[in-house]
């Protein structure tokens, strides 16, 4: 038995003796300049072990290993694509020799992004100036850029229509007709009001079109249009003339329109039709002769043509907006603020009450709606300084007040939770300059 152990023992002996060590060097290139590559990892699998390398700064490791049949090796690098080698030692290896390698490796394809800016909270930053061109209106356009109306010295004086990104004019073109505003419809689309027309711009990657669309058919048709949700297209028939207006839908699948709900200042509404009692004679023999001849009521036609003439007219404000599926009217004139889902059935709603006391609270009658967020703010001026307060749609709470750094700001829009406004500085010989700021 023992002399078996021993015959054993002595082939094993002799089976170690026989595994020669060698030196295995690899060398790491860059596939494309042929330079070496420094701290590429390098794992070593062998057969009954593994073991990790670096290259130095000459792309090269050096590792000691024992003859063996095959060991696989699989690099990777922050900058390269990962690499694998599978080597084969000859048989004929003798003690000492060098086993020389080279794997060229592949750069990761990099992308190069734009230079994105973040503004601390508050911070105010000078987006667009120019030292002959006022910023009258503007407009965020879908992919980011901007659409600004300007002017040298007067709106209806050789105004210019600038494609900005940011950092530079990319296309700019003067308008033939005096424009008035720029205003988006509910797809997004970007409309310049002119006297007689309306414009619509259309940017489509280094290009810009713009078509020409009949005004009348655009505020008939196209401007009343809130929102859509799914097949269903909200509108309303608001007049500015009347005190009272409806929010209906239209599902285009079957060609059916809906009422929602009924917006009327009934205080208002008194007022309006109560006119009719202190005219003169005159103007109820023409107003019975218009009923007449359109159907409508005798009261609305003096009404719409004398009472809005006067001090104690407004225009009702109660605006719809739409965030995911669900769509939010506030009704000033009732103190709620109504929900509803995306077929405009009635869901809740909940009372409001920060329109109450504007002279204290600089309540402006204007809801702003970040358009990628869908969050809705309120804004507030009181003695030129201009804040804004998110609103909690579930609960018709404010939040806290965020003010501005300048006072008395001209339009402002939220978009992406940044405020972007014109400011001029009092009495200062400063073009309209256009602000952002980053909202907390």
């Amino acid at each position: 038995m023992k002399k078996w152990l021993f015959i054993v023992l002595l082939l094993l002996v002799v089976k170690v003796n026989a595994q020669t060590s060698f030196v295995f060097e690899l060398n790491c290139k860059d596939k494309n300049t042929q330079e070496n590559i420094p701290n590429v990892n390098a794992l070593f699998q062998l057969e009954d072990s593994s073991f990790k390398a670096k290259s130095n700064f000459s792309g090269k490791i050096f590792v000691k290993l024992l003859s063996t049949e095959k060991f696989n090796i699989s690099m990777d690098h922050g900058y390269y694509d990962s690499e694998s080698l599978a080597v084969f030692p000859p048989k004929s290896i003798s003690e000492g020799d060098t086993i020389r390698k080279t794997v060229f490796l592949t750069k990761m394809k990099v992308k190069m992004l734009n230079e994105v800016v973040v503004l601390a909270p508050g911070a105010v930053q000078v987006l667009f100036q120019s030292e002959k061109l006022s910023v009258s209106d503007f407009e965020i356009l879908p992919n980011g850029e901007l659409l600004l109306l300007a002017y040298p010295k007067r709106l209806d004086k050789g105004s210019e229509l600038l494609i900005y990104d940011g950092k530079q004019v990319l296309q700019s073109f003067k308008l033939k007709e005096n424009p008035k505003e720029l205003i988006h419809d509910f797809r997004g689309n970007v409309h310049v009001v002119c006297d007689n027309g309306v414009y619509g711009i259309h940017r489509e990657k280094s290009n810009i079109g713009i078509s020409t669309i009949d005004k009348a058919y655009y505020m008939k048709y196209i401007f009343p249009v809130v929102d859509t949700v799914q097949s269903k297209l909200f509108f309303s028939n608001f007049n500015p003339n009347y005190p009272a207006f409806d929010y209906l839908a239209f599902d285009q699948l079957d060609s059916s329109y809906s009422k929602i709900m009924e917006i009327k200042d009934d205080l208002m509404m008194e007022l309006y039709r109560a006119e009719y009692k202190w005219v003169d004679v005159r103007t109820k023999l023409w107003a019975a002769n218009k009923e007449i001849e359109t159907g409508i009521d005798k009261e609305i036609w003096v009404g719409a043509n004398y009472f809005t003439n006067t001090v104690y007219y407004k225009e009702l404000y109660a605006p719809m907006f739409r965030k995911n599926d669900s769509i939010y009217v506030f009704d000033y004139y009732k103190d709620l603020l109504f929900s509803f889902d995306s077929r405009g059935n009635k869901l809740d709603s909940i009372p409001i009450f920060h329109h109450y006391q504007p002279k204290q609270t600089g309540w402006k009658r204007n809801l702003l709606q970040d358009e990628i967020t869908g969050e809705v703010y309120a804004f507030f001026e009181k003695a030129g300084i201009c804040s804004v307060q998110k609103m909690n749609l579930r609960t018709g709470v404010l939040g806290d007040k965020i003010q501005f750094e300048h006072k008395y700001v001209d339009k402002i829009a939220i978009n992406g939770g940044r405020a972007y406004y014109i400011y001029r500085p009092f009495e200062s010989t400063q073009k309209k300059f256009l602000y952002v700021t980053q909202l907390p």
